[in-house]
């Protein structure tokens, strides 16, 4: 098993173990005697793994169930609301316990609401995807979407503990799996140069458990020093700022959240390489580890409309954006553009051959 420290102002650990989610309750109970419990996940966890969660708490604890529709539209107010009106008809208690058993949108949309409820009840992730294994779980940030753009209204709140088991991943379908691929091609990209190696190797179940365990150790790393996002830490939204932006332009019907990370990353980096800011062969390295995965590389979307989306964003300041840009392989920066500067950066685009 691997056991790794995340040390925020309310330091955790990330369990990473082939069958953890068997004995989930063992694990959890070394944090705390929990008397009640309640699990949010979607309608299509549920079925796969809410009962196995639930056959590892002991009958004196009390177990409510929360399923939400799965996607990212659930990620939105009105679910959100629903789920404190839940938590409340429960009369969960700031001594009980919530579980976030699923992906990305189950983490962020529970994690918020334990954030809320009663201003901070605990709460344990539980991911069941790659995407959620090695990034959305670990690092305390929660959010639910608006209209106007994704994770606009959420919270730094960390859980308090990380249950990761790579065999929950083999019910993933093929495109969910590639999903979190572009997430851990990100680490090698903006951290850990070496891990590009492990990425072809990615499908071997001994591999794909090292391969989330050292991700997870980054990200620790990375929020270790900067819990709040202030600095260092934009670094993990390498290709997010564009990828947001395809997501959100079409409604997030077209394009998975890792679908557009991939097009982010590539899209940025071959602009940064053309303007001399990145390394020449960069954008190549990232379109064949890209390629490994059948992760799409662009995307037609109106540059002016790529501009303005990316303008709603969270790292947008004063007017203009922090955009993480590529050295090299492995090496990563964030530089702020004002708007203006952001419009000619975002418009070398246009005179690219793709």
């Amino acid at each position: 098993m691997y056991t790794i420290p995340v040390n925020t102002g309310r330091p955790y650990s990330v369990l990473v173990q082939r069958g953890i989610i068997q004995r989930s309750w063992e694990e959890i109970q070394k944090i705390k005697s929990y008397q009640t419990v309640c699990i949010v996940t979607d309608d299509q966890v549920a079925p796969l793994y809410l009962e196995t969660v639930k056959a590892s708490i002991p009958a004196s604890v009390r177990v409510e169930q929360y399923v939400i529709p799965h996607g990212e539209t659930s990620k939105n107010g009105e679910n959100f609301f629903r789920l404190q009106e839940f938590f409340a008809s429960c009369k969960l208690t700031r001594s009980d316990l919530i579980i976030a058993l699923g992906g990305g949108v189950v983490g962020d949309l529970a994690g918020f609401a334990a954030s809320c409820y009663l201003r901070g009840i605990d709460f344990v992730q539980i991911p069941t995807t790659l995407l959620a294994q090695v990034d959305s779980s670990v690092g305390g940030k929660t959010a639910v979407d608006l209209p106007q753009g994704k994770n606009l209204v959420g919270s730094f709140y960390q859980p308090v503990l990380v249950l990761c088991d790579p065999d929950t991943l083999s019910t993933l379908t093929p495109e969910i799996f590639r999903d979190g691929m572009a997430e851990v091609i990100k680490y090698a990209c903006i951290w850990d140069a070496p891990l590009a190696e492990q990425i072809h190797k990615a499908a071997d179940p001994q591999v794909l458990e090292q391969v989330i365990a050292r991700c997870i150790e980054i990200k620790a790393e990375v929020v270790a020093q900067d819990e709040f996002d202030n600095g260092l830490r934009m670094l993990l939204n390498f290709g997010h700022t564009i990828g947001h932006a395809v997501e959100q332009h079409y409604h997030y019907e077209t394009y998975t959240h890792g679908q557009g990370v991939a097009i982010g990353m590539y899209t940025i980096t071959r602009i940064s390489e053309e303007l001399g800011i990145t390394k020449p062969g960069t954008a190549q390295t990232i379109r064949n580890l890209l390629e490994v995965y059948s992760l799409p590389l662009t995307d037609s979307i109106p540059t002016q409309d790529m501009i303005e989306l990316s303008l709603v964003d969270k790292k947008s300041r004063d007017g203009g954006i922090h955009l993480i840009l590529l050295q090299e392989i492995g090496k990563a920066e964030a530089k702020f553009y004002p708007r203006q500067e952001l419009e000619q950066f975002f418009l070398v685009r246009d005179r690219l051959t793709w």
